[in-house]
């Protein structure tokens, strides 16, 4: 059974160490069926909310419940892993906390801890929210391995940042072994850059910065939870026309996904002229994935330092715009839609943007020059468009699956235009199809005006057009409606 230490270091020269059964868990709440933590109930049931601090007086780690008739210890049977540091770092702190909790045959199951004001005793204020924050983080965290048995190391929480050396250093105690521990090792030499006074004010600068960055991003395991195929056709359905083949290569990488609970190996790379929807598809397998998505222009790309960032040297270091994404979605599990993959190979003479993508897209993990860190990739998703294949190195075309985007065919562009584009506008705009109409002629009309373009996007702006100039004759003329021939649109898009 792992052993831990509960004690209070200053209180006890020699802290007693305690043993408890510690749960191994990756539930993202907690309930009496699974809960943060059991405490002994058989001497007395405890109240459903209870008040206390965490403690080691004598030979176990207990809870010392705050009752009407005194204080009461309890021991502390089991504890779910990812919270161990952080009862801890409560104990520690005495810092007076509310349990909820429910008696059941196994003992008191705590499912709920809040810190209370307590006299002005607690380390931290009961309304700055790390506590909630914490917990909402090692809830999302990943169990930590079962072999590791030594003792860890020394607001709204939507909004919560860590940006202070002291919520830094707090988190960093309770958050423990749930961190990835390539990145526990570098907070640990940045926190104490970032404390030293042996080293420049632009150093310890540089250093809590990156602690900051690093420390607010939840780092989560590699595991997948499975996508109801069902639901991501209907996304599809929604977001896309036509594509069937586009959609069936959807479709077999969530079923691929479902059985291995892990991302494929290889990223997507859709091909086809321009506005034929590649974004779009991007986005909905986003959408489908249930992960926040960042874009990578690689046109507007061509120094490879603003991908991977600048040296700490420098005083106006900076991260680089891959650790930018990390840090702006809040979580390592990502989708990445790189943009013009076919433009990837524009550098300046200082290297290759599409050299630092091959380590991207590896997923074995990515250094970013001013955090000094390998970045956990396993969870980021790419999926790039590009409009010529021709022009991408063999070594990044075979980090994807290519899905090859062939441009609408006339039937296809006037079901869109009629049964998509327009309707979208006249909803946006707030008209009805009714004060809008279009004949066989005029839709016939626009397809042949815009004949010889590639994708939908004219399409798009013609039905804009269309409906602004209805809106304009209703209002004006005072007409009820307004039905466009084929003549009218001619008149109006040539």
């Amino acid at each position: 059974m792992p052993v831990f230490d509960f004690s209070n270091m200053q209180a006890k020269k020699e802290p007693v160490r305690c043993t408890y059964a510690m749960v191994y868990s990756d539930n993202d709440h907690a309930s009496p069926e699974n809960p943060i933590l059991v405490i002994d109930n058989q001497k007395r049931e405890w109240k459903h909310h209870s008040f206390g601090i965490f403690a080691n007086p004598n030979k176990q780690t207990t809870f010392e419940f705050e009752e009407e008739d005194g204080t009461i210890s309890a021991d502390i049977l089991k504890v779910d892993a990812r919270f161990v540091s952080l009862l801890k770092w409560l104990g520690e702190h005495h810092i007076h906390v509310q349990l909820s909790g429910k008696n059941v045959e196994e003992g008191y199951a705590v499912y709920k801890i809040q810190e209370i004001s307590f006299g002005g005793r607690t380390k931290l204020s009961a309304e700055d929210g790390f506590l909630q924050f914490m917990i909402e983080r090692l809830f999302a965290s990943p169990a930590p391995a079962e072999e590791v048995t030594e003792e860890v190391e020394e607001e709204d929480s939507d909004e919560m940042k860590l940006t202070s050396l002291q919520s830094i250093t707090d988190f960093m105690t309770c958050a423990g072994r749930t961190l990835p521990d390539n990145i526990r090792l570098w907070a640990r030499r940045n926190l104490a850059v970032a404390r030293s006074r042996e080293v420049s004010p632009e150093e310890r600068r540089h250093a809590q910065r990156a602690l900051s960055i690093m420390m607010n991003i939840q780092w989560k395991s590699d595991y997948f939870k499975s996508i109801d195929p069902e639901e991501a056709r209907k996304i599809l359905d929604e977001e896309l026309y036509g594509m069937e083949r586009v959609k069936q290569r959807i479709i077999e990488t969530i079923i691929q996904i479902n059985r291995t609970h892990t991302l494929p190996a290889y990223g997507l790379l859709l091909v086809g002229p321009a506005g034929t929807g590649k974004s779009q598809i991007a986005y909905a397998v986003a959408r489908i994935l249930k992960l926040p998505w960042t874009t990578l222009d690689m046109s507007s790309i061509n120094d490879p330092e603003q991908l991977t960032g600048s040296s700490r040297i420098y005083a106006n270091a900076k991260p680089g715009i891959i650790m930018d994404a990390f840090s702006m979605a809040g979580e390592s599990n990502l989708v990445f839609i790189i943009n013009e993959l076919d433009k990837a190979n524009s550098g300046k003479g200082t290297g290759n943007p599409a050299d630092v993508l091959l380590t991207l897209l590896d997923n074995l993990g990515f250094t970013d020059n001013y955090m000094e860190c390998m970045i956990p990739t396993v969870g980021v998703y790419p999926i790039a468009t590009a409009n010529d294949k021709s022009q991408i190195s063999s070594p990044l075309m075979s980090r994807f699956a290519v899905i090859d985007i062939p441009d609408y065919t006339p039937e296809e562009k006037k079901a869109i235009f009629s049964k998509f584009a327009l309707p979208k506008v006249l909803k946006r705009i707030g008209l009805r199809e009714g004060e809008c109409i279009m004949t066989d002629d005029a839709l016939d009309a626009v397809i042949d005006i815009f004949s010889d373009t590639t994708g939908i996007r004219d399409l798009e702006q013609a039905a804009e057009h269309i409906v602004a100039n209805a809106l304009y004759q209703i209002e004006v003329d005072h007409l009820e409606q307004v039905t466009f021939t084929g003549e009218m649109v001619r008149e109006l898009l040539l």
